[in-house]
């Protein structure tokens, strides 16, 4: 999958699909050359932040995506889903308002509703 577009709509409608909230999309490519995206979202519970992780696996899966990773599940408190292009930092309130991912990964927020008009034009 080479559209990095298509790869963040599907990783935020498998975040919606569980119910994340919160959920922020960044553009990193001036930030740094690892990745492109990161998607900073959070799960009530422990059981949530694993189910949301699954879901964007799931979801990436069967659309022919790849998973390099998941870190994290064995707690719940912080899962990490590196899709390559895009990391997906799926928190706790507790744990993301202690890192405080926005101000560190922050600036050029993208609007997730824009993305997801220009994927399905395509």
């Amino acid at each position: 999958m080479n559209d990095i577009n298509v790869l963040l709509a599907l990783a935020v409608d498998a975040l919606e699909d569980v119910k994340a909230t919160d959920i922020v999309v960044f553009d990193t490519t001036r930030l740094t050359s690892l990745f492109e995206r990161i998607i900073i979202a959070s799960g009530s519970s422990n059981r949530q932040t694993k189910a949301l992780a699954a879901s964007v696996r799931d979801k990436i899966r069967e659309a022919g995506g790849n998973i390099v990773s998941i870190e994290g599940e064995d707690t719940g408190e912080w899962v990490l889903v590196d899709l390559g292009g895009i990391i997906v930092h799926i928190m706790q309130p507790a744990i993301r308002n202690y890192y405080r991912l926005e101000e560190i990964w922050g600036g050029e927020e993208i609007d997730l509703t824009t993305i997801k008009a220009a994927v399905q034009k395509q």
